[in-house]
């Protein structure tokens, strides 16, 4: 906030309001530019000790968003003990004993789940399928093939690192067996 000066020649040109004289009303402009110093003196003060304040908590390793937390926090808490807020707790658990206490919500809440053991199974049952076929397959002559082939062409690439001057070494230890042995699956 910004003082706003009081131009003295425009107070003297406009005339004292009735009841005061001249005396008073000079005693209430000298009061009223004492106030105003004080405020400004008051103002400098609360900046220094803003400052301070502002040090200490740094030194303390309190950064702005500590202090931002514990604001919220006890903002949250006088909500909450705040008459309206405690009407409103109050109000809204009547209406939940109500809705969770009514037919429609029992018979709605029934057929959910029922539906919800019903998915479950279905999902269970899918799940097993998928599982016995993937089984299925991987006992299949085609299957069988390319995890033949997969092995392979891994003995190759796995062979020719070992069969190469640079000194790379499969990290399997595939040299110490056949590729048989190291087939992915």
């Amino acid at each position: 906030m910004t003082d706003v000066p009081v131009d003295s020649s425009a107070a003297a040109r406009t005339a004292a309001p009735e009841g005061l004289t001249a005396a008073e009303e000079e005693e209430l402009r000298a009061e009223i530019a004492k106030v105003e110093e004080e405020i400004g003196t008051l103002r400098q003060v609360l900046a220094a000790k803003e400052r301070h304040c502002g040090e200490l908590k740094r030194k303390l390793g309190l950064t702005p968003l500590d202090g931002l937390k514990q604001n919220l926090s006890k903002s949250w808490h006088d909500v909450q003990v705040s008459n309206a807020y405690v009407k409103t707790s109050e109000k809204l658990g009547e209406w939940n004993d109500k809705v969770t206490q009514s037919d429609f919500y029992k018979k709605t809440q029934e057929t959910l789940s029922q539906a919800g053991q019903k998915t479950s199974a279905a999902l269970s049952n899918v799940g097993s399928v998928i599982s016995r076929k993937l089984g299925d397959m991987r006992n299949s002559a085609t299957f069988k093939s390319f995890e033949d082939r997969v092995g392979t062409i891994k003995s190759r690439v796995v062979g020719s690192r070992e069969n190469s001057t640079d000194g790379l070494h499969s990290p399997s230890g595939a040299g110490d067996k056949s590729p048989q042995d190291n087939a992915p699956f």
